[in-house]
């Protein structure tokens, strides 16, 4: 089988390994040239998956044509903000029209408030599309740590072929036929990590990342029930799972930008920072543009959501956290 991963962040980079080592014939892609050539020369991903060598077997090319050509499986890891701009240059060049699409991008788009599968649909059509989620921490996975995800299409025989494709003895997949809630699951947690970074930050303890939790739990399942999704997938893998990894990993991109804000930081000084190779959490937080469309969508779907609104106030209207938190803390009295 002969795959393309597109996208060299952390995450690509991990699931090419991966499946180089299952014996499949990967083509790596990044988006800038200079930085592929780094990555050809010294066989470490410096930036994003530090102290990892990607073996001689992975090709790894700034080519699109090069990298789609003859590919049975496209993977997108791209970040969700730029997806569409990818997907816009796939169909341009001539992408092969058999090969199925999966998104691994955890994040929802800013304006038109779409998934990601959403997104390959509109700009490819009717292609075979699928999309892999759970608590997957590419430095825990590449080291083969026993992890466990979901791939989720409409289409069953897609998803069960690439479940033969990702399997391995570390390295466990389940199906899902529910792509609205695994997608969601996948990208509101995003939200409430930063809530749980803020409250590291800010000194709280093991109660309030447990209330974080569980009502950010609830505020995920309650969009997703109103956007179509199964309340059960929330608290499988992709949900509950998801959620807990991202909330407490030193890894998490996430919760590291929510501890910098409660430790007093600006958004644009933490973003900067993520962008040195230095820092260990290099990279973007996806859940910093999901706030912005998760919060739009609880509005367009009349869905009470205070931890996402709280969080979407510190981000963009310079709230400070410690009022975010006896806002919500002092709300209207109510029934679980």
């Amino acid at each position: 089988m002969n795959i393309a991963v597109l996208g060299d962040g952390g995450w690509g980079t991990t699931l090419a390994i991966l499946l180089q080592r299952k014996g499949f014939s990967v083509t790596l892609w990044g988006a800038f040239s200079d930085y592929a050539a780094y990555l050809n020369k010294k066989r470490i991903n410096t930036k994003f998956l530090p102290g990892v060598k990607i073996p001689r077997q992975i090709e790894i090319s700034a080519e699109l044509r090069q990298a789609l050509c003859g590919r049975d499986l496209i993977i997108l890891a791209i970040p969700s903000q730029y997806l569409r701009d990818t997907l816009k240059k796939i169909k341009q060049a001539n992408y092969p029209g058999g090969a199925i699409f999966l998104s691994v991008t955890k994040g929802i788009e800013i304006g038109s408030l779409k998934r990601m599968s959403e997104l390959i649909h509109d700009e490819l059509g009717g292609v075979k599309v699928a999309v892999l989620s759970g608590p997957t921490i590419a430095q825990e996975v590449v080291r083969q740590i026993p992890t466990t995800a979901v791939i989720a299409s409409h289409n069953e025989e897609v998803r069960k072929h690439l479940q033969n494709v990702f399997m391995t003895e570390r390295f466990r997949i389940y199906t899902n036929d529910d792509v609205v809630g695994v997608e969601l699951g996948g990208s509101l947690k995003n939200i409430i990590a930063i809530a749980c970074g803020i409250s590291d930050g800010l000194g709280f303890g093991t109660n309030t990342k447990a209330a974080l939790l569980s009502r950010g739990l609830t505020e995920i399942s309650r969009l997703g029930q109103a956007m179509g999704a199964r309340v059960h997938t929330f608290s499988g893998i992709s949900g509950l799972g998801d959620l807990v990894t991202t909330c407490i990993s030193p890894y998490s991109r996430n919760r590291f930008v929510g501890e910098q804000i409660g430790k007093g930081k600006a958004l644009k000084q933490i973003e900067a920072h993520m962008q040195m190779p230095a820092c260990r959490q290099a990279g973007i937080a996806e859940g910093v543009p999901t706030t912005k469309s998760a919060y739009a969508l609880s509005l367009k779907h009349k869905v009470e959501m205070p931890i996402t609104r709280e969080i979407y106030s510190v981000l963009y209207k310079n709230k400070s956290p410690i009022k975010a938190v006896k806002d919500l803390m002092t709300r209207e009295k109510k029934e679980e």
